[in-house]
């Protein structure tokens, strides 16, 4: 499933949504510039290997243990074209609407700590890894959480691809994002009964979107709820 948009208007201009997406270009325009060691070479020290933190024999050697840039620098690389763009479609589509109920600065922290809290259930099923882990998809997992949270009512114009025919259908918010989440878990349950390390670090999106979830209370501003829906009334606020 991929959203192309959703129903819920923004009223400021999402100025942190922005800068995020800006940085991730940068970064990921150099990336295109770096031959493949240096690529790895950047993988390597700037994403997250939980092996390097965690496994005795690395820290050791490496002697990296102190670093701890990697736990915010991760978020910023992406592994292609692919990686990349779908993540900041993602962020576009659904974080104008979580920036209006926070503000600029309280968006940055919350997207910062989604994901923090994302790595951090990677690390817990993977700590030996010495797979580098990159990408902002537990960040922007967090923001689908509290999207979900707030506006539950929204529709999401999504595209499916069935049997290479393109359909598109408006799936109520709430929906899209239960289905996507479930399909986290399960892929990642999947991934340990098969002893799998590498690929897409599902249980990090679970983390992510659940530390969504749990965090959104601290960071909205209740003055700033244009759309959100008002459980108590059961209706959308207006």
């Amino acid at each position: 499933m991929i959203p192309l948009r959703d129903s819920i208007p923004n009223v400021h201009r999402p100025k942190a949504v922005w800068l995020f997406i800006i940085l991730n270009a940068s970064v990921f325009l150099y990336e295109l510039s770096l031959g493949q060691h240096q690529l790895l070479d950047l993988f390597f020290t700037w994403g997250m290997v939980p092996a390097r933190h965690f496994s005795p024999g690395w820290t050791e050697e490496a002697a990296l243990l102190s670093s701890t840039a990697p736990f915010l620098t991760y978020m910023f690389l992406h592994s292609g074209w692919a990686h990349f763009l779908l993540n900041m479609w993602v962020l576009w589509i659904f974080a104008d609407n979580i920036e209006d109920v926070m503000g600029p600065l309280r968006f940055i922290v919350f997207y910062l700590l989604c994901g923090m809290a994302a790595l951090a259930a990677h690390v817990l099923f993977n700590p030996q890894s010495d797979i580098p882990v990159v990408g902002a998809s537990g960040a922007i997992a967090g923001i689908m959480g509290a999207y979900m949270v707030l506006y539950p009512h929204g529709k999401v114009l999504t595209f499916i691809p069935i049997f290479f025919i393109p359909y598109f259908i408006e799936i109520p918010a709430v929906v899209f994002l239960a289905v996507w989440f479930v399909i986290q878990i399960v892929t990642g349950l999947a991934t340990i009964a098969q002893g799998q390390e590498g690929g897409v670090a599902w249980l990090a999106h679970v983390g992510g979107f659940v530390a969504g979830i749990v965090l959104l209370p601290l960071f909205r501003r209740r003055d700033r709820c244009y759309y959100c829906y008002d459980i108590k009334a059961g209706r959308p606020q207006h």
